[in-house]
């Protein structure tokens, strides 16, 4: 049996959950998130906890019981705590900065790339070279943090751009790296 699908999953005071037909609602201080499961798992609220069951030991359901118990604890979480990526800027003249509702990042082209703040994501600037993404939905931060790293994306010389704070870049030896032939 899928040793994460069997955990409970724990209420945190001040969030509602409703469960209609094959879809669940989360409600909480911070969003109110609603995700469809498939109609194979069921859902239970008993007490302060919900728990996930599946019909049978087939492959499939074996494999959507763990994905529904992690979706749905993953909305509590996100009610509650919320998510957060961090991009770090690196490179001579790159920086980013906040002008209303957008984010303004000078990354070496000709021009200014601006991206807009969307539903359900907040961008903060705390330095020059640091992006903070925040949210409910951790699959929408981590979409739009992909979104911004891919304006620039790392490169494997000099390891400028825009990458995942702890992201490990590997570092490639230049045209001067290898030996002179004669």
């Amino acid at each position: 049996m899928s040793r994460i699908g069997r955990k409970p999953i724990n209420i945190p005071a001040g969030v509602n959950i409703s469960i209609d037909g094959n879809v669940i609602t989360v409600k909480g201080p911070k969003a109110t998130l609603t995700q469809a499961f498939h109609p194979n798992m069921s859902v239970a609220v008993e007490g302060s906890e919900i728990l996930v069951t599946r019909p049978n030991d087939e492959k499939q359901n074996r494999s959507l019981h763990g994905l529904t118990r992690t979706l749905i604890a993953n909305m509590v979480v996100g009610v509650t705590d919320g998510f957060k990526k961090e991009l770090d800027v690196n490179g001579v003249g790159y920086r980013v900065q906040k002008q209303g509702k957008n984010l303004v990042m000078n990354l070496g082209y000709s021009h200014q790339v601006i991206v807009p703040e969307i539903d359900g994501i907040t961008i903060e600037c705390p330095s020059a070279n640091k992006i903070v993404i925040l949210g409910s939905d951790k699959q929408k931060v981590g979409q739009f943090a992909a979104e911004v790293r891919e304006k620039r994306p790392p490169e494997p010389y000099k390891g400028k751009g825009i990458r995942y704070a702890g992201e490990f870049v590997r570092h490639k030896e230049g045209k001067a790296g290898k030996g002179a032939k004669k």
